[in-house]
This record gives C-alpha cells, sequence and structure tokens, in this order.
C-alpha cells in the first residue's frame, strides 16, 4: 500500500482501542505561508487532533484557467514548512494519484488506508464547507469527514448559510474562530513579482527554497 503520510501512516494502529483524530487540509499552497500553518494549530489544539496532514493538490480542477507552479515545488515548500512540528506532516497523494484533483477521491484514500479508530477531519475555510454541498459526490465527503469551518475575526459565516448547512443532514459541521492573519499566497507571489521580501510571512526553509529556485518571479 503507498505510503499516505511518512510520520503518521501508521496512525491507529498502536492502541485499536482508542479513537484518533486525523486533521486533512487540503490546497494549492502556492505558497504555503504561516496563515496556513497558525490555522492548522489552532485547529489541532482546539480539537484535540492528534496530527494534521497537509494534502497539496496535484490537479485543482478550480484552477485550471490559472498558471499553478510545478506540483513538486509546491509538495517541498510544504515539507519544509511542517518539519518543526511534530503533529503535522505533509503527503503526496493528490499528487502521485494523477489527474484532476477531486476531495473525495482524496478522503476516498485516507479511509481506505487507516483503520477505523482513525476519524477524518476535513478542515477548510468557512465559506468553502458552504459551498462543499456543490462539490463533486459531496453526499459521499459528509459520510467519510467530519468538517471543520474556520473564520477569522469579522469574517464569519452568517447564521442564514449555517442554517442552510445544518438542514444538509449529512453533513457535520464545526465552526472555529481563528487568530486573523491578513496573508494570502496571491499575496506573497505579488510581493516576490515586485521584488519585495516575503520573509516572515511563511517558514524561513519555504522563503529560501522560493529565492533558491526563483519561483514567482516574472
Amino acid at each position: 500500500m503507498a505510503v499516505v503520510s511518512e510520520r503518521f501512516d501508521g496512525l491507529g494502529l498502536d492502541d485499536p482501542g482508542r479513537t484518533y483524530r486525523l486533521g486533512i487540509m487540503g490546497g494549492t499552497f502556492d505558497p504555503i505561508h504561516i496563515g496556513h500553518l497558525a490555522c492548522a494549530e489552532q485547529v489541532r489544539e482546539a480539537y484535540s487532533l492528534d496530527a494534521v496532514i497537509f494534502v497539496p493538490a496535484g490537479n485543482p480542477v478550480f484552477k485550471r484557467d490559472q498558471r499553478v507552479t510545478d506540483a513538486a515545488d509546491r509538495l517541498a515548500m510544504c515539507r519544509l514548512a511542517v518539519r518543526s512540528n511534530p503533529a503535522f506532516d505533509a503527503s503526496a497523494i493528490e499528487i502521485e494519484r494523477g489527474g484532476d484533483t477531486y476531495t473525495v477521491d482524496t478522503l476516498r484514500q485516507l479511509r481506505a488506508h487507516y483503520p477505523e479508530n482513525v476519524e477524518l477531519y476535513f478542515i477548510t475555510g468557512a465559506d468553502a464547507v458552504f459551498s462543499i454541498v456543490k462539490w463533486r459526490e459531496s453526499s459521499a465527503i459528509a459520510k467519510l469527514a467530519k468538517l471543520i469551518g474556520v473564520t477569522r475575526p469579522g469574517y464569519a459565516l452568517s447564521e442564514e448559510k449555517k442554517r442552510f448547512l445544518a438542514e444538509q443532514s449529512d453533513f457535520s459541521v464545526s465552526y472555529t474562530e481563528i487568530t486573523a492573519l491578513a496573508i494570502s499566497s496571491s499575496d506573497l507571489r505579488a510581493r516576490v513579482r515586485a521584488g519585495k521580501s516575503i520573509r516572515y510571512l511563511t517558514m524561513q526553509g519555504v522563503f529560501d527554497y522560493v529565492n533558491e529556485r526563483g519561483l514567482y518571479g516574472e
């Protein structure tokens, strides 16, 4: 069986009688930055997750009309970013699977890999949670993982939208507010193109990698 996570491939096997909680954080991560990491860490603490795996998208269908950095570079940056946190890892499963990237396929692969005593928690932005009912095979996603919708202060999902999701009985959704970090990958790419520094906006290893590889320049 393919390796899902170097650090957490055997999660759940040590104590079959215990329930483990595994967070899944997907995204393009072009590049990964401290906002992603802070979000994952705060969710890990809030929901007592045993681990969080970052899964960079291979061929994200929602970005077909956009230029996306080579998957190998995005995976390498994720691995550099998470290596200092023993509760984090990066996985190549979407990249190695090939073809278009769909969340339902990733969750199915993870569910097949881990024993039943490992619960899957899919972490995403609250607005994305609202749109997830329109994603490919959304009903299957609801059965495969619990959803955690993260918000920033001042950007909470409306009560109307929360009620709509609650009426989708297949979905188990929790919400948590994280410390506001006004950082985005697109902002970092724009800063590099403009000749500005992204130091301290991402991990030092990622900062060095971007410079060494000449990523995001004109």
